[in-house]
C-alpha cells in the first residue's frame, strides 16, 4: 500500500475514534444547558366549591440573582413562560440581586412587561438587605411591581378571596405579620410571602397563614437521587423545594431562577410556578 494511501487511513481510523467522544461532548453540554432552563411547577391547593367554583391563579417567581447576560436571558425566557400562563397575579419572593443592588436594573427593563390584572408584588430577601434595599426596592417600583414591606393587599375573583400579606426579610430585616396583616379586617385566608422557609414555618403552624410562599434555599441548587440537596442555606434547612402540609396549612418553596455562590445547577431546574387556589371561606361568613 502506498504511503499516502495507509496515512489517510490511519487518519480516517483516528477521527473514528474521536466521534463518540464529541456524541458524549454534546449530550454532556445539552444536559447542563437544559438544567439551566427554567420550567414550569404546577400546585393546586383546594378544591372547586370553596367556596367557590372559580380559582385564583398565581404566578410565583424568585432568588433572580441577578448578575449577568445569563441571569438575563434566564428570566427573559422565564417570562415568557409567565406570559402564557395569562395569570390573575404575579408574586416574587426576594433576592433580585447577588453582590450589586444596582444589578436590579438589569432585570427591570423585563420586569416592566409583567401584566396580570390583579397586579404584581414582590418582597425582598437577605441578598437585597446585604446589598442596598431602597435601591433594589426603587427598581422594582419603577417596573410597576408593589413591594410588600410587612403590608397586604385583598386579591379576589369572583367569590375566592384571600388576604395577601408581604413579610420584611425575616433573617435580616424586621418581618412584622400583625402589622402585614391589619388590613384584613374580614378574616380572608391569608397568603403570606416571606423569603427564608423555615423562618415563616411557625405562622403557618399557629394557623395565622394559609398558605406560605418562600424561596431561598434554590433547592439546594445540586440534587443527586436518593439523597436530595448536598447544601443548603441557613433558614431553609427543613423546607427546601416544592409543597408541605403544616397542621391546616400549606408552605411552598421555589427552587428561584437564579444561582449563588457556585453559579451550577444539576437535578434542580430553575423554577416558575403556577398556583391555583381555592382559598377556604373567611371566617367571618363562618357561623
Amino acid at each position: 500500500m502506498p504511503l499516502s494511501e495507509r496515512d489517510s487511513g490511519e487518519r480516517r481510523r483516528h477521527w473514528l475514534w474521536r466521534v463518540p467522544w464529541f456524541l458524549l461532548g454534546g449530550l454532556l453540554l445539552l444536559f447542563i444547558c437544559l438544567q439551566d432552563t427554567p420550567q414550569i411547577e404546577r400546585v393546586t391547593i383546594g378544591s372547586p366549591g370553596s367556596p367557590s367554583d372559580t380559582p385564583l391563579t398565581i404566578v410565583q417567581l424568585s432568588d433572580l440573582h441577578m448578575q449577568g447576560r445569563r441571569d438575563v436571558l434566564r428570566l427573559k425566557y422565564a417570562l415568557e413562560l409567565v406570559e402564557r400562563e395569562h395569570p390573575d397575579a404575579v408574586v416574587l419572593t426576594g433576592d433580585f440581586v447577588r453582590e450589586d443592588a444596582t444589578q436590579v436594573n438589569l432585570a427591570t427593563p423585563l420586569l416592566t412587561g409583567l401584566s396580570a390584572p390583579l397586579g404584581s408584588y414582590a418582597v425582598l430577601g437577605n441578598h437585597d438587605l446585604w446589598t442596598d434595599r431602597h435601591v433594589v426596592t426603587e427598581g422594582l417600583r419603577s417596573a410597576g411591581i408593589k413591594v410588600l414591606d410587612n403590608e397586604g393587599v385583598v386579591l379576589s375573583n369572583g367569590e375566592a378571596a384571600l388576604y395577601l400579606a408581604g413579610l420584611d426579610d425575616a433573617w435580616s430585616g424586621t418581618s412584622d405579620l400583625a402589622a402585614a396583616t391589619e388590613g384584613n379586617t374580614t378574616g380572608l385566608p391569608v397568603v403570606m410571602l416571606i423569603h427564608e422557609p423555615d423562618l415563616g414555618e411557625p405562622f403557618v403552624r399557629a394557623g395565622s397563614v394559609w398558605l406560605q410562599l418562600s424561596g431561598h434555599s434554590h433547592g439546594g441548587q445540586v440534587r443527586v437521587p436518593g439523597r436530595g440537596a448536598l447544601i443548603l442555606p441557613d433558614y431553609a434547612q427543613q423546607y427546601d423545594q416544592g409543597l408541605y402540609s403544616v397542621d391546616d396549612g400549606w408552605l411552598y418553596v421555589n427552587r428561584g431562577l437564579g444561582t449563588t455562590t457556585v453559579p451550577i445547577r444539576l437535578g434542580c431546574r430553575p423554577e416558575v410556578t403556577v398556583l391555583t387556589l381555592y382559598p377556604p371561606v373567611a371566617t367571618s361568613m363562618l357561623p
